[in-house]
């Protein structure tokens, strides 16, 4: 540059606000320090700044078969919708907007994702939309979702909505303690569901995201109320210790087995089934102790049992447990699941049995794609074709690894 020229001005981005950053700033701003009972007319008000009108939020129920209005000023509350057979529904199994033409405008089905784990359904009732409202609207609905997740610690108001029944003190720990029951990234996505819901006890499950390695614990304690659920909280509480001090597959389940003899000694145990899969690479491990071994789903059917050596239950002290391996396919499923699933039996009668849950398994594949509805609607048709019966928990966890990366994810464009 020549002396006595002056550097070019570089000019500075524009930060001015547009209308939809101004409506879901406002929205953020407001909600920091919002009792969680204001949240709903909030949601409302925020809506009709936009045009929108008879704003409802549904919650799904804890059997996983309504989604339930949550009460609340300026919010439509009618009556519960089914998951199944519903624009709710679709919009909350399969996370997209549906949009139901009506006499005046459109009523829009928005699902409201706590990440990709599915929390409800926001409706709203707009004169006509496009592109722009569709986009508003669905961002909205993801702050929404995020403000009834973080308030959700605070009150037991959302706890309230989703009950269709009583639980029992059993169910309310086993429920404090799960994590969300899908997540879903690029490489792999994750579900399950508990039942009973409102008594369930000994069954739990449990996993993490880290960096490129997902860890699942999948546990069935003994017996039936409090004492199974407190076992189970002692033992999800140990492997989450041991997992996060990073020590060994074989080793997470010596130090579970330790904490379970130190609580309750030597009649007391909890089956498990603790593994490790890398999302990158397909390469899963596998740890079982006594737990009923996961099928392997491939081109949408059962097609092997990952059978592996088994250890003792957690809590009888069995030798250092051998780690399994397999090479996952992309697609690939892998179907978990406690013995109250296939041992349920009517007095003198046949237990249920493998063979039928693997029957039923592929018939539901045929129809159901996304990890979610294929857990629930697998859960449900099992349940139905036990008779109802549900003397013993019966858990699914369900997990599709894709492969790939997510690194576009982080860049800005």
């Amino acid at each position: 540059m020549a002396e006595g020229e002056q550097k070019p001005h570089k000019a500075k981005p524009d930060r001015s606000e547009g209308f939809g950053e101004r409506l879901l700033g406002l929205l953020l701003d407001r909600a920091h320090e919002m009792p969680p009972h204001l949240i709903a007319p909030l949601i409302a008000e925020e809506v009709a700044a936009i045009g929108g009108r008879d704003v409802s939020i549904l919650l799904q129920d804890y059997e996983q078969l309504l989604l339930v209005p949550l009460p609340g000023r300026w919010l439509v509350a009618g009556e519960p919708e089914p998951v199944e057979g519903s624009p709710a529904g679709e919009a909350f199994l399969y996370r997209r907007t549906v949009e139901v033409p009506q006499d005046g405008g459109v009523r829009m089905y928005l699902p409201l994702l706590d990440g990709s784990d599915q929390v409800g359904v926001m409706i709203v009732t707009v004169d006509d939309v496009d592109d722009d409202d569709r986009r508003l609207l669905r961002r909205l609905a993801g702050l929404v979702a995020d403000m009834i997740v973080t308030k959700n610690a605070y009150t037991d108001q959302f706890f309230d909505a989703r009950r269709s029944a009583p639980m029992d003190v059993a169910a309310e720990m086993q429920w404090s303690l799960l994590p969300p029951l899908s997540m879903a990234v690029p490489q792999v996505e994750v579900a399950g569901i508990l039942e009973p819901a409102y008594n369930v006890a000994g069954d739990s499950f449990d996993y993490a995201l880290n960096e490129d390695v997902l860890h699942v614990a999948m546990i069935d304690a003994m017996g039936h109320g409090l004492t199974a659920a407190t076992m189970a909280t002692v033992a999800i509480g140990a492997y989450r210790h041991a997992r996060r001090a990073g020590i060994e597959l074989s080793e997470i389940y010596t130090f579970m087995d330790q904490a379970i003899d130190d609580q309750f000694g030597p009649d007391h145990f909890v089956t498990a089934q603790i593994m490790c899969l890398n999302i990158v690479t397909g390469q899963l491990q596998v740890v079982n102790a006594g737990h009923p071994a996961p099928l392997l789903i491939r081109d949408r059917a059962v097609v092997d049992r990952l059978e592996s050596p088994t250890t003792l239950p957690v809590g009888f002290g069995g030798d250092q447990p051998q780690v399994s391996e397999w090479a996952l396919q992309r697609g690939d499923q892998v179907l978990c699941f406690t013995d109250g699933l296939i041992e349920e039996h009517q007095a003198g009668e046949e237990q249920f049995g493998e063979e039928q849950l693997i029957e039923w398994t592929n018939r539901t594949l045929r129809d159901h794609t996304v990890a979610r509805a294929v857990t629930r609607a697998l859960s449900h048709t099992l349940k139905r074709e036990r008779g109802d019966v549900t003397s013993d928990d019966a858990t699914i966890f369900l997990i599709e690894w894709r492969g790939g990366k997510s690194d576009h994810l982080a860049t800005l464009k």
